[in-house]
Formats: structure tokens, C-alpha cells, sequence
């Protein structure tokens, strides 16, 4: 069964462009460890709401956007595994570049197994 990996963070605005080279060199590297697909949106819309929002829960600062984005693996192990060697061998962490583009602290992450999937035909795709 596919794995999603799903992350939520905060961008400043005047570092777009260096995330976007950051996710591109990072999505190598996945690819490279077995992921099947990464898609990164930058937020346009969104509001901070009465209780949740995406823009409350990464504590969106003047000046920043919320990225919302997920990695597709065909499973957990290979994600695991792959994980295990980004996080220890530092020529992959070279790779993608020891500075990230933006505040760690403030980013959250989380594995899925999917529920439902749909694709372009709007013909569900079994999980």
C-alpha cells in the first residue's frame, strides 16, 4: 500500500525562489531513494480561522506563506529506509543543502496511508 507523507511549513515570501531550488534538489534525492512523486503548493488563499487554520498552525509571520505539501512512496518501508539514509548520510544532506529555506521549529509532518484516491478520469482508485 502507497505511503503519503504530508508537511505543512512556513515560507518567507523573499526565500520562494530558494524553496523552490531546495525542493527540486531535495525531490532527487527522494527519487533517487524510491519516492514516486513530491508536490509543493504555495499558499494564495487562507485566512486564519476562529480556532484552526493552516496559517495558524505554522504561525504564518507578515511576510511569509504557508507551503502545503506531500511525498507519495509505494510503501512505508521504502520511505523508512529511505529517511534513515538522508538523515544520517551527510552527502545526501549536502545534496539538498544544509540550510533550509525556512523555520524548522515551525513545520509539522505526518505518514498517511491513503483513504480514497481519485484520479483525471474522476474514477476512485482502489486503497
Amino acid at each position: 500500500m502507497t505511503y503519503v507523507q504530508g508537511f505543512l511549513l512556513a515560507v518567507p515570501e523573499a526565500r520562494k525562489a530558494e524553496y523552490r531550488q531546495h525542493a527540486a534538489a531535495s525531490w532527487a534525492v527522494f527519487r533517487r531513494l524510491g519516492c514516486l512523486s513530491v508536490q509543493e503548493n504555495l499558499g494564495v488563499d487562507g485566512e486564519p480561522g476562529k480556532l484552526t487554520s493552516f496559517p495558524q498552525a505554522v504561525k504564518l509571520e507578515e511576510g511569509e506563506a504557508v507551503v502545503f505539501a506531500w511525498m507519495i512512496w509505494p510503501d512505508r518501508a521504502t520511505h523508512d529506509a529511505a529517511w534513515g539514509r538522508i538523515m544520517s548520510d551527510p552527502a545526501l544532506r549536502a545534496e539538498m543543502g544544509e540550510e533550509m529555506p525556512f523555520d524548522g521549529a515551525r513545520m509539522m509532518w505526518g505518514g498517511f496511508e491513503p483513504l480514497f484516491v481519485a484520479g483525471d478520469g474522476g474514477q476512485p482508485v482502489a486503497c
